[in-house]
C-alpha cells in the first residue's frame, strides 16, 4: 500500500505503523510525508483501530528530514518551499490530533523531524541507550515546523535547553525534558503496558478526551502553525542553510565550525 510505511494491524485492533527507510536511516522524504498524512487520515477514519504503535525500522526511530528533500527545497521557487513546508506542518498536525491513542516506539536515535514525531505522540517510550537531538542549527536550519509540537511537550524553559544548540541528549534527559515518557528496557512490554488500558476503554470517549486534552492544554492553533511554515522557508532561503547542506554533502566542516 505504501513505499515508505509497513502497517500492520492485529486482532485487537492495534495498528503499528513503522517508518520504513532503515537505508536512509527512516528520514522522512517528500513521499514518507505524504504517506503519513495518508496514514493518519485512514486511522482516524476506521472504527476497527483502538491504539495505534508508531515505530521506526531497523536500528534507530527516525533520522529527521531527509537531506536530499531539504536540498531541494533551498533551490526551489518559493511557492513550493512553501507548499512543501505545509505539507510537512499538515503531517505533523494530523498525527498529532488523531482520535485514537499513539504510542511512540523510540529505538536508537531520534533527531531534528524525529523528536517532531515523538512529541506528537500521546506517549513516547524509548530504549536506554536512544539518542536525541534538535540538530537542525548545524546544518544552518532550524526546528520549525516541529516546534509547535516540541514547545507543546517541553515548555518553553526545557526546550531552550536543546532546541538552538544542535547537542545530543540521551534517553534520562529526554523524559526529563518530557520527550518521553520513561526509559525502558523491555520495550515490547512498556509498549504493550501503554495499550492494554485502552482495550477497555469505549473507543468514542478516549477520542472525545483526547479532543479535550489538546484543547486545554493550548494545542497549536492555526497562527502558530502558520508562523512555523513561513520560519521555515525564511530559513530555506537563507545563505546559511545553503551552505550548511553543501557542507554536509561534501563531507567538510560549515564555514562557521570555529
Amino acid at each position: 500500500m505504501y513505499e515508505t510505511l509497513l502497517i500492520e494491524r492485529d486482532d485487537r485492533g492495534v495498528a503499528t505503523v513503522t517508518l520504513n527507510r532503515p537505508d536512509k536511516r527512516n528520514a522522512m522524504s517528500g513521499e514518507m510525508i505524504a504517506e503519513l498524512t495518508d496514514c493518519a487520515a485512514k486511522l482516524a477514519a476506521d472504527a476497527d483501530v483502538r491504539a495505534v504503535v508508531l515505530r521506526g525500522a531497523g536500528a534507530l526511530f527516525c533520522a529527521g528530514g531527509d537531506l536530499n528533500w531539504m536540498r531541494a527545497q533551498i533551490d526551489a521557487d518559493g511557492e513550493t518551499r512553501g507548499r512543501e513546508a505545509g505539507k510537512l506542518a499538515s503531517m505533523l498536525g494530523a498525527w498529532n490530533a488523531l482520535p485514537k491513542p499513539v504510542i511512540g516506539r523510540v529505538e536508537g536515535a531520534a533527531f531534528g523531524g524525529g523528536v517532531g514525531l515523538a512529541c506528537v505522540c500521546d506517549v513516547a517510550i524509548c530504549g536506554p541507550d536512544t539518542k536525541f537531538g534538535l540538530t537542525e542549527t548545524k546544518l544552518g536550519l532550524i526546528p520549525a515546523t516541529i516546534g509547535p509540537y516540541v514547545i507543546a511537550r517541553m515548555g518553553e524553559g526545557n526546550a531552550r535547553r536543546v532546541f538552538m544548540s544542535s547537542r545530543v541528549f540521551g534517553a534520562e534527559e529526554a523524559k526529563a525534558l518530557g520527550v518521553v515518557a520513561s526509559v525502558s528496557t523491555d520495550l515490547d512490554a512498556d509498549v504493550e503496558a501503554e495499550i492494554k488500558p485502552y482495550l477497555s476503554c469505549a473507543p468514542g470517549a478516549v477520542a472525545e478526551a483526547k479532543a479535550l486534552a489538546l484543547h486545554l492544554g493550548g494545542a497549536p492553533g492555526q497562527t502558530e502553525v502558520a508562523h512555523s511554515i513561513q520560519a521555515l522557508v525564511t530559513r530555506w532561503e537563507s545563505a546559511e542553510s545553503a551552505e550548511g547542506i553543501a557542507a554536509f554533502f561534501d563531507k567538510r566542516k560549515a564555514s562557521w565550525v570555529s
